[in-house]
């Protein structure tokens, strides 16, 4: 049976963490994709593209402008019948929406999958990262989330599925958007970046980022933080690594003034190179870091910049 993948998008190009998401369902059979929105065809014609992509299912509405969750696990809910899984990437968007397909269909969630067993076993992490359980459904459609830094993205050309239009749902009239503010950045996307530089308490103050972000733009690299420096106001919310903010697995962690409590950890500690820099030899971040230096952040990250000038 098919597996469908519920895409990630913006309208106007398709999201990275939909790649890593078709390389895990790719593991269970042949992959289709939806792609819901309003004045999205260019988003269907891109998914279209990515190899042992068979088919691609584009409604296209103004209910699904925004994604409001509700609306697309209504629309998910209506084709699941026709494939044994139901997959999305476990981003914010798939956090919001799937739950409500598993509740519509009546089945239990699979949530932040790491590794394809079989058809009905799972690989997923838990106490936040510090075991791993193996989930075996019998459910008749198993609605899954994927952890997509377990997975390698999938190519985004060499396809050449076809795109077929489906009809819309109805509107379901229980939610309505109102606005948004998002954080405008030069700077790579957070859960895509190749190097990410993340601030903690230790920076004392908001301002105090500006020296991450000096390095941040000479190393093209995206800046997070930890859930101390955001519950702090030093940064917007968006920037939260860990457990209850993003997971990244970057080829270069830079960790500064973070001690690297569990909840941090959990978030990044599948980075390919850790490196931390801390003026308590003792902190935990230093017992997963593969570089650490224990020092005055104030010192260090000012003489970092200026060796990066060199």
């Amino acid at each position: 049976m098919s597996i469908l993948v519920l895409a990630e998008h913006d309208n106007a190009e398709l999201k990275a963490a939909t790649l890593h998401t078709v390389t895990a369902a790719a593991q269970l059979g042949d992959v289709d994709i939806l792609v819901a929105g309003s004045g999205c065809a260019a988003v269907a014609d891109e998914a279209a593209k990515v190899p042992g992509v068979a088919k691609v299912l584009l409604a296209d509405s103004d209910i699904y402008a925004n994604s409001l969750a509700e609306n697309v696990a209504a629309l998910v809910k209506d084709l699941a019948s026709g494939y044994g899984h139901v997959l999305a990437p476990a981003t914010t968007s798939g956090k919001n929406i799937m739950p409500r397909v598993s509740a519509l269909l009546d089945v239990a969630q699979i949530s932040e999958i790491s590794e394809v067993v079989s058809a009905d076993t799972f690989v997923r992490p838990i106490y936040a990262g510090n075991a791993m359980a193996t989930v075996q459904s019998s459910d008749a459609v198993k609605v899954i989330t994927v952890r997509t830094t377990a997975f390698d993205a999938a190519e985004a050309e060499g396809g050449s599925a076809s795109v077929e239009t489906i009809d819309a749902g109805a509107d379901a009239g229980k939610s309505s958007f109102v606005g948004q503010e998002l954080t405008q950045s030069e700077r790579p996307e957070l859960t895509s970046a190749r190097i990410v530089i993340s601030g903690g308490r230790g920076m004392q103050d908001g301002s105090n980022f500006s020296m991450l972000e000096d390095i941040a733009d000479k190393l093209g690299a995206a800046v997070g933080a930890s859930r101390a420096a955001v519950d702090a106001g030093f940064v917007p919310n968006d920037y939260q690594v860990g457990q209850t903010g993003k997971v990244v697995a970057p080829d270069l962690y830079i960790a500064v003034g973070i001690s690297g409590a569990i909840q941090h950890l959990a978030g990044m500690k599948d980075s390919k190179v850790i490196v931390a820099i801390n003026k308590d030899e003792e902190a935990p971040i230093f017992q997963v870091a593969d570089y650490g230096l224990c020092a005055d952040l104030f010192d260090a990250v000012p003489a970092l910049s200026a060796e990066l000038d060199k």
